[in-house]
């Protein structure tokens, strides 16, 4: 088994859904006691955040490129990067390090088109929704995302930020989220493309094909440990 190195902390939440998902993946694999073998670097959200905010993203990208050459430093042989929103820094990180940083975005997109969709709504931060460093990542392989309206995607943000980063869930913004859903015409699929969102939201909610991309991400983290 080849070992992985997780970049996460943004936010704690979601970064325990990836070590659990990739144990019960590497289990489930292999059986028995095998779980998955990784080295785990967890930042400070809050001056990520701040820089995120400011729109700093040399910076962020600096902070996060220093801590995944640590992970590789460690040993890890791969990298997950554990959030949506930060892989608008990918390219700083994959200059720092030499080995491979497994993108989210890709992951996604073929989970997309493996359920035979191209038009997904996507449910993410502003940042993610709104810059094109996702998207266009998603439109390489042929899949054109759909977002909510302006007051939506506001709405939404808040509830990633000032909820489920911080480990609330409410029965209110579930209902806000699904709401959002609703209104996608045209969409052919959903894809929870926040690391936060699955906390939220799951397939059983939702009639539209769901692509959760923390799950498809670990399984893409786990084919590499494993492959």
């Amino acid at each position: 088994m080849r070992t992985l190195g997780l970049l996460g902390g943004m936010s704690a939440e979601s970064t325990t859904t990836y070590y659990q998902a990739l144990n019960q993946q590497v289990r489930e694999r292999l059986g028995g006691l095998h779980s998955a073998q990784l080295v785990l670097w967890s930042v400070d959200f809050a001056p990520i955040a701040a820089m995120q905010a400011e729109g700093d993203w040399d910076g962020a990208g600096a902070a996060l490129a220093e801590a995944a050459a640590r992970l590789e430093g460690a040993g890890a042989e791969a990298i997950l990067l554990c959030t949506n929103t930060m892989h608008k820094v990918a390219p700083a990180i994959e200059a720092r390090v030499g080995i491979p940083l497994i993108h989210i975005g890709d992951a996604t997109a073929r989970a997309v088109r493996a359920r035979g969709c191209s038009r997904p709504l996507l449910l993410a931060t502003r940042f993610t929704m709104e810059q094109d460093f996702y998207k266009d990542r998603l439109r390489g392989h042929g899949v054109e995302p759909l977002v909510p309206d302006q007051a939506d995607r506001d709405r939404l943000h808040a509830i990633i930020y000032d909820e489920l980063c911080q480990g609330v869930v409410d029965v209110g913004s579930k209902r806000q989220a699904l709401a959002m859903i609703a209104k996608a015409t045209g969409a052919d699929s959903v894809i929870f493309g926040c690391t936060e969102v699955g906390l939220l939201l799951s397939q059983a909610d939702i009639e539209l094909p769901v692509i959760d991309s923390t799950l498809v991400h670990v399984e893409a983290g786990v084919d590499f440990m494993l492959g």
